[in-house]
């Protein structure tokens, strides 16, 4: 677990594996200035393990979960039914149906276990972070100013090149 004084996010991945794409949400909440843990822990495999992870993290301050699972992906959801904080569910790709199984585990919870499902892969790894971002953002006005920056930051660079063929 990487370990912060002060996490307010955590994210949980179910296998190694998952970390060439995880890593990309960690470096985006570390480049927004956002504490966060990281944690292998799988639905399946270790169940124990990661009720406690869950109750650990809420009691230290986690306020948003991001969980990255491939294939049958139940991540996601079995965080959701374990806690009220917001979850945010990130389909790896990989199998022989490359990540669509995983979003469709991702994205087709019950009514009543919300699980926020974002695309497949690096952009879903980024965007989660982003997301988990904006949710702390709406009571840090710090945050709230870093992401704006951010966006700002974005479309200078769009603006400075308007047209391709000058590239």
């Amino acid at each position: 677990m990487t370990h912060s004084s002060d996490p307010r996010v955590a994210v949980v991945m179910g296998s190694h594996s998952d970390w060439e794409i995880m890593q990309h949400a960690s470096r985006t909440l570390d480049d927004l200035g956002v504490a966060h843990w990281v944690r292998v822990l799988s639905a399946h495999r270790t169940p124990e393990p990661l009720v406690e992870f869950i109750q650990q993290a809420e009691q230290q301050g986690v306020r948003v979960f991001i969980a990255a699972a491939g294939m049958a992906a139940h991540l996601a959801g079995a965080v959701a039914s374990r806690t009220l904080r917001p979850v945010l569910g990130v389909p790896m790709p990989g199998g022989s149906l490359h990540g669509f199984d995983a979003l469709l585990s991702t994205v087709q919870m019950p009514a009543g276990v919300p699980v926020a499902t974002l695309a497949i892969g690096k952009a879903g790894a980024v965007n989660a972070a982003l997301l988990a971002a904006q949710i702390l953002a709406v009571a840090d006005e710090r945050l709230h100013d870093v992401l704006l920056r951010r966006r700002e930051r974005q479309a200078a660079q769009i603006l400075s090149q308007p047209d391709p063929r000058e590239a």
